[in-house]
């Protein structure tokens, strides 16, 4: 606006008007940066800053190269030795390295660092530690006489990954990968549970958004249908669950879904199960399904009611005026407008319903946990690498869906209110 001003032009006080209107635009926009400032600063301090904190620890783990400083300089000087016959020296360093493990009380930190890719060695690091100071030359074969395991190609493998602080060994154990006397290789059918996770947890997700969909959609359309005063009645019914707690919620259905719970008696004394055939509801995946679905259901009712609320209901009775049949006008007039509203509510309970970790923790026993039950276990573990690569990993994939959604549908057709 002030580029299109002529220059000869001026205020009251003689100043070129062009310049004024330039100052003026300047403090606007200081001001307006400083009424953002907080909620960026939030934001960065809330939200960007633990992101970036867990990427860093995703690769990051100092847990051997830490205790073993010998070890770490010799693989640094020998990048291409052989794991299946590590020569002397590096047995000399290794022993170097475990005796003074056992005088800083180090091992145990070690051995769990090398434990994540090679399962069993901390034991062996103990044990190890224990004789280092006993031990004489030649190193290589004392050593394997304490334990034959000290000549393992996968353990020295193992040693050679974990001797550089920053890794992607943490993401290939989240892949499902095994370290090997060969190297990384796919881990048998029966040890793989990342991969097998994360299916299951965007399964149950689709599932559970598909659930909440049929559910919400005619509920939606009777909010906006209805007049204004019955509508915001049951609007208060749509929002009383987000005004009492998650906890109590799931809490809830244990009560209503478990062995002996409501649901249950109510069959029995109706008489259409026995007492012996009471419905496993609880502690497994249908619990989970049912509790989240519950849980997630005013996310999907939302979006799709504020879409449906300004579909003008004059094209609908031009529809069947023209000889359209009802099914013909929910299909080809109605159903289309609500897609912005399908789309959104889909993606916000989806994405809602991957990370979800109380009610599955609550309702889901061993069959009904999800992939935020297994990186809470991981961080409780003190594996914070391991989590955090499955947790970067989980929101690569969230980014993924967003990334989608916007070159399918579009971000900016999102219909939240």
């Amino acid at each position: 606006m002030a580029e299109a001003i002529p220059e000869q032009l001026t205020t009251a006080d003689g100043r070129p008007l062009k310049a004024a209107l330039q100052a003026a635009q300047a403090r606007a926009k200081r001001r307006a940066l400083l009424l953002v400032l907080p909620l960026l600063l939030f934001v960065l301090l809330t939200f960007l800053v633990p992101i970036a904190y867990m990427l860093k620890r995703s690769f990051e783990h100092d847990g051997f190269a830490s205790a073993a400083p010998a070890l770490v300089e010799w693989f640094r000087a020998n990048p291409g030795f052989d794991p299946a016959n590590p020569p002397e020296e590096a047995y000399a360093a290794l022993v170097k390295d475990l005796a003074r493990m056992q005088t800083e009380k180090t091992t145990g930190m070690a051995g769990t660092r090398i434990n994540y890719s090679v399962p069993g060695t901390i034991s062996l690091f103990k044990k190890g530690a224990r004789e280092a100071a006993t031990l004489t030359p030649p190193y290589k074969e004392a050593l394997i006489a304490v334990d034959a395991d000290w000549a393992k190609p996968a353990l020295w493998r193992g040693m050679e990954s974990a001797s550089h602080v920053y890794t992607t060994e943490f993401y290939k154990v989240a892949s499902d990968m095994k370290l090997t006397d060969d190297g990384w290789s796919r881990a048998p059918e029966r040890d793989r549970i990342y991969l097998y996770l994360f299916g299951k947890t965007f399964l149950i997700s689709a599932i559970i958004t598909v659930l909440c969909l049929l559910l919400a959609f005619p509920v939606a359309h009777l909010l906006a249908t209805l007049p204004m005063a019955k509508s915001s009645l049951l609007m208060i019914l749509v929002l009383l669950p987000f005004w009492t707690s998650l906890l109590v919620r799931t809490t809830s259905w244990i009560v209503l879904l478990q062995e002996q719970g409501v649901v249950n008696s109510l069959l029995v004394g109706s008489g259409l199960i026995d007492t012996d055939g009471r419905l496993q509801m609880m502690y497994n995946m249908t619990g989970t399904i049912v509790a989240m679905t519950h849980v997630l259901l005013p996310f999907m009712i939302l979006p799709l009611y504020s879409v449906m609320r300004v579909i003008p209901p004059s094209y609908a009775r031009a529809a069947r005026s023209l000889g359209a049949t009802s099914w013909t006008t929910f299909r080809r007039i109605y159903l289309p407008q609500t897609l912005p509203g399908i789309a959104a509510g889909s993606l916000l309970v989806f994405i809602l319903a991957v990370g979800y970790y109380i009610t599955p923790a609550l309702v889901g026993g061993a069959d009904g946990q999800l992939i935020s039950n297994l990186i809470s276990f991981h961080m409780s573990k003190s594996n914070w690498s391991l989590a955090a690569a499955i947790a970067a990993m989980l929101l690569a994939s969230i980014l993924l869906l967003y990334w989608l959604y916007d070159r399918l549908i579009g971000i900016d057709r999102l219909k939240f209110g």
